[in-house]
């Protein structure tokens, strides 16, 4: 998680602080930012563009199949089944 994320985490938490306490406002912060640090990094999280890059490779690579599963079909001389359907009827599904 990037630095914007986690002071903007730490400055919420200490808006919630009571007034009296908050003379301790930068010792607070940093032991916030401390707290949270390490806790996210324990967690096992990608960044979103990270996510956002492997979202394209994964809706790329599933249309490269459906073109291949229609191809295979066509030279099969099978009728090409909807997405995410089995195999057609009277089909050998255990065929290499």
């Amino acid at each position: 998680m990037d630095s914007f994320r986690i002071d903007e985490l730490a400055r919420r938490l200490l808006e919630r602080v009571p007034p009296a306490v908050r003379s301790l406002q930068q010792d607070l912060e940093s032991n916030f930012r401390a707290v949270l640090r390490e806790g996210l990094s324990k967690l096992d999280l990608v960044t979103r563009d990270e996510f956002d890059a492997q979202t394209r490779v994964l809706e790329r690579t599933r249309s490269r199949l459906e073109e291949l599963e229609a191809r295979l079909a066509a030279l099969e001389g099978t009728p090409s089944t909807a997405p995410g359907a089995g195999p057609a009827p009277g089909s050998d599904s255990r065929r290499p």
